[in-house]
């Protein structure tokens, strides 16, 4: 088995601790993300999922327990930056994360705050500019962009620093449609074609059923986890939490409460109709 990119020990966090507005918004979390991973986290509103992401870049500090990225303890203040170039995170507004007047400068911030060459910043931005489909923008404002488009940048600037890790934190929950399947496109893209270990915290469950790996939150924890396959079978539980489920899995799960003998961990309109032709074929 790898070694783990990304885990957590026994992780808490406590917002104002010590005040009388303390809020405990991670309790006792451990998980472990294995390099190339695409993960997925998902949980209603409230349920920690966002404070988590911070902890795997280092804006969020434990509790308690500790959180190590590619080995390092996020905690330990000589290894802050080196957290952050390994894990790049892509936050939900892309117009708080863009922060030049034309789209290249912004893709080039990262790498000269890191100190890289002119010359290697000037292949590194046309690299990652191109890796997220928007070579051709490079000297337009960022303004005039969609929200899609927008997002692509925010992440070619996380590419340009060459990062092991993107963290997404609900980074298509603003976007329409389009601009959340141009986003959700490039990080699947960067994922397979570039082993990118992708984290994607979200509440849209389609997106997630994307991923390799599922991790449900619920009150600061770990309420279950699984393949897509073995988390979207769990409608019932998933619903109880108050989370949609893939409207696929919620159609497959009603056809078998009303007596179809259909698979568990049915996700595509083309496995349930595979299902539905078999059934009716032997019958």
């Amino acid at each position: 088995m790898a070694i783990a990119i990304i885990s957590t020990e026994g992780l808490s966090h406590c917002y104002n601790e010590g005040k009388e507005n303390a809020l405990l918004a991670l309790k006792d979390v451990g998980l472990s993300i294995e390099p190339g991973e695409f993960v997925a986290i998902v949980g209603a509103n409230g349920s920690g999922k966002s404070t988590l992401a911070k902890h795997f870049n280092a804006l969020l500090l434990p509790t308690e327990g500790r959180v190590l990225v590619n080995g390092m303890d996020t905690a330990d203040p000589d290894k802050v930056w080196e957290v952050r170039r390994t894990a790049g995170m892509v936050f939900q507004n892309p117009d708080n994360q863009l922060v030049a007047t034309v789209v290249e400068e912004d893709v080039a911030f990262g790498p000269e705050n890191l100190g890289v060459p002119p010359a290697e910043i000037r292949g590194r931005v046309g690299r990652a500019l191109a890796t997220v489909g928007m070579e051709g923008m490079a000297r337009r404002e960022p303004h005039l962009l969609s929200g899609g488009q927008k997002q692509r940048v925010a992440i070619a600037g996380i590419l340009a620093m060459e990062p092991e890790v993107i963290v997404l934190d609900e980074s298509t929950a603003m976007l329409d449609p389009l601009g959340r399947g141009e986003v959700l496109d490039t990080v699947t893209r960067l994922n397979q074609d570039k082993g990118i270990t992708v984290v994607h915290i979200t509440h849209y469950m389609e997106e997630a059923v994307r991923a390799d790996r599922v991790y449900v939150m619920a009150a600061g924890g770990i309420a279950f986890s699984g393949t897509p396959r073995e988390v979207f079978a769990r409608v019932r539980e998933l619903r109880q939490m108050g989370l949609d489920v893939p409207q696929v899995a919620e159609l497959a799960d009603r056809l078998r409460r009303a007596g179809l003998a259909l698979p568990e961990g049915v996700l595509s309109a083309t496995e349930l109709v595979d299902a539905l032709c078999l059934l009716w074929s032997k019958n």
